[in-house]
């Protein structure tokens, strides 16, 4: 759809009317089914955030004192470890973003998270998340929902890891993130899928000639 004949306002209504269906939609596929009622409450507690490229959302040693959705653009999550950067994930759009010790649990980020390029969020704080539990006593329930879904993929990662070859490995993320092979450093996919820029060429080579 061309949106340049679009007026400014009108424009922003579209723009935050495309906020809110893929804020219900994320909503549901993390936390689970929710009514149309609740999730406008819900929204009414999150507002909106822009990062800059190279943009810090949290870094190593401080505390992530936010939850957000990522509407447009792309974070890389990562550590540094004896000097070497250590790509962790790449988050996309239609997915919440966090540093889950420290936002829910008050502990130092292991991880830092940048922006790639610029980024859209809907957010929420701590202190309104605090009166999200209050005054919604059952999202306590969906919250650990949530942590529990966090966990459970965290373990598929670690099973993929030490059961799957760097072959397979870079088979099943290519068919899942296909474009964002066009859209980051490829260092940051060989590190995420665990393996050294060399092998990751190497496998890339192999498959794309037998394709």
């Amino acid at each position: 759809m061309n949106h340049e004949w679009l007026p400014m306002a009108a424009f922003r209504e579209f723009f935050l009317n495309c906020h809110v269906e893929k804020f219900r939609e994320s909503i549901q596929t993390s936390f689970g089914p929710l009514s149309d009622e609740e999730l406008d409450y819900l929204r009414s507690y999150f507002y909106e955030e822009k990062l800059f490229n190279k943009e810090y959302f949290v870094i190593t040693g401080k505390t992530c004192n936010r939850l957000s959705l990522l509407v447009s653009g792309l974070l890389r999550i990562y550590s540094l470890t004896d000097g070497k950067e250590i790509t962790q994930w790449i988050s996309t759009p239609g997915y919440f973003v966090t540093e889950i010790s420290g936002f829910f649990f008050g502990q130092p980020s292991r991880w830092n998270i940048q922006a790639l390029g610029e980024v859209s969020l809907l957010t929420i704080d701590k202190e309104n998340y605090a009166r999200l539990i209050k005054d919604f006593p059952k999202w306590k329930e969906i919250e650990s929902g949530f942590i529990a879904k966090c966990f459970a993929m965290l373990e598929d990662r670690v099973f993929s890891h030490l059961s799957l070859s760097a072959e397979e490995r870079y088979k099943i993320y290519f068919e899942q993130n296909k474009e964002l092979f066009n859209q980051v450093p490829l260092q940051y996919l060989a590190s995420l899928l665990g393996m050294t820029p060399e092998t990751f060429s190497r496998v890339r080579k192999r498959l794309h000639e037998n394709a």
